[in-house]
């Protein structure tokens, strides 16, 4: 995905505020206090929404009230505007619910844009969150990973560590948002015996956000398996503020001559795009130039692309970066990559682009199946925040499904995930050292490499319900980057 995409937006009828026709007669007078109350009103914020998801949504045929010309004029469409207590509620509105569960609204981009440029508001503790059964209320969280320098390390969580109760309150199917979506919080500690029987512990530890960096790369490191060099890297998001870094890492496997890569992404719920196209270039090197992605939009953008700039649509192997350092290739004709149910967005597609390339080896769980991209959009005429024509009276963006992606075979809309060669679920009972080689998923991925029988043992599952990252606005996005958007003037 180039840095610059072409997007554009339409000019739709009825979305600027006009007057009907018979405001231009002499005889009549619209009353006074109607205008009055429209005026005060504004609508800005609705008009921004419903003329985004109009114009650009993926699936805005899809959803009857996005139709060019649904409402037969202004004052229509501002109580149907009406008819919603929030910018949120009316939002959800525009939504195909059956087939999209990743567009969402910022209310305060500038939020956003703090989370973007690398450092957040975190604790430190990723977890995972599963319910003691299948018809059960109660829920446990496990440990999942803890960043570095983060006041979870310095408070001494580890990896594997199992809690049931959040500020002294069992956890449930129904309390888990209220009680772990906040700054501060203090988890109890339990454990679970050979009967699964769950218990609770007498510690306790309490957690608070701070502002931090989150390097997505946690574990960069190599094994030596018999006469050969195996690389293993452990990341965490496709976030392009680390891209440089990532190329360090490739530069540091290049120069250690491995011969085989395990790609961890087993807990990566996606990122940019760009980012992604950067890894698959990394990994391989050969196939500069050829199609890595393909994408599909709308119907009125899809054929504006198809008429005027065809390969705008089509996303190439690479040889730098986005700030035009020299990627570090391996040539690899192989790849190891771990995944989990939590694995999405430009993690399945680093797995999708590549398969017609190369032998991908896919070892651990079903992945989550979002094969779709979007991108934060304002309320500019080009949807550029930088745009001198920002609507400064809000603080809104949208960031909508505008696209779908496949790889050069055209494969897509894998709804239900991306199934594994080697299924291996992870032992939350157990779960062994990230970067062990004892770790199940990289232990079966070094036994194909030596050659071994695989032998998968059978663990205890339990149903999963949700994870640390689902309070991250970003959970499970692919998004491309947004600048200088012009217009389709229909």
């Amino acid at each position: 995905m180039k840095d610059l995409k072409f997007l554009f937006l339409t000019l739709i009828s009825g979305l600027i505020f006009t007057g009907c026709s018979k405001d231009d007669s002499e005889d009549f007078k619209e009353p006074e206090a109607e205008v009055v109350e429209t005026t005060a009103k504004g609508y800005e914020v609705e008009n921004f929404i419903y003329k985004t998801m109009n114009d650009i949504y993926l699936y805005n045929k899809d959803v009857a009230v996005l139709a060019n010309n649904y409402f037969a004029s202004t004052a229509e469409k501002n109580l149907y505007f009406d008819q919603s207590s929030t910018p949120e509620a009316l939002f959800k509105k525009f939504v195909a619910s059956s087939k999209d569960k990743y567009s969402y609204l910022h209310s305060d981009y500038r939020e956003m844009d703090k989370m973007a440029s690398g450092t957040r508001s975190m604790n430190g503790m990723s977890y995972g969150l599963v319910a003691y059964c299948g018809s059960c209320s109660e829920v446990f969280g496990y440990v999942r990973f803890v960043y570095p320098n983060s006041v979870a390390a310095e408070k001494g969580v580890e990896r594997g560590m199992i809690f049931n109760r959040v500020n002294g309150q069992q956890l449930t199917r129904s309390n888990i948002n209220s009680l772990l979506a906040t700054e501060t919080f203090s988890i109890g500690l339990a454990s679970i015996n050979s009967d699964n029987q769950i218990s609770n512990l007498d510690q306790t530890i309490d957690l608070t956000a701070r502002q931090q960096s989150k390097n997505p790369i946690l574990i960069s490191k190599i094994f030596n398996v018999d006469s050969k060099k195996v690389g293993y890297l452990f990341y965490e998001s496709f976030d392009e503020d680390f891209d440089e870094e990532l190329n360090d890492a490739f530069g540091n496997f290049k120069n250690e001559g491995i011969s085989d890569l395990i790609l961890d992404l087993r807990y990566n719920g996606g990122g940019n795009v760009m980012t992604s196209i950067n890894l698959a270039s990394m990994i391989t090197g050969q196939f500069t130039d050829q199609i890595f992605m393909k994408e599909r939009w709308n119907e009125k953008y899809q054929k504006h692309y198809e008429e005027r700039d065809p390969e705008s649509l089509l996303n190439r192997f690479t040889t730098k970066t986005r700030s035009g350092t020299a990627i570090n290739s391996l040539n690899l004709n192989r790849i190891f990559v771990l995944t989990t149910g939590s694995s999405a967005s430009a993690s399945e597609l680093i797995i999708n682009g590549l398969d017609p390339y190369i032998d991908m080896v896919h070892i651990g769980g079903v992945t989550t199946g979002k094969f779709q991209a979007s991108a934060p959009l304002y309320d500019s005429p080009d949807y550029d925040k930088d745009n001198s024509s920002l609507n400064k009276n809000h603080f809104y963006a949208v960031q909508p499904l505008i696209l779908k992606s496949s790889n050069v075979n055209d494969v897509s809309d894998y709804v239900n995930g991306l199934t594994p060669d080697f299924k291996v679920d992870e032992d939350i009972l157990d779960l062994g050292p990230l970067g062990d080689e004892g770790e199940i998923l990289i232990k079966t991925a070094l036994d194909i490499i030596k050659g071994n029988k695989t032998s998968i043992p059978q663990v205890k599952t339990y149903p999963a319900v949700g994870e640390s990252k689902m309070f991250d606005p970003e959970f499970q996005k692919m998004y491309i980057d947004n600048k200088s958007i012009p217009v389709i003037k229909e």
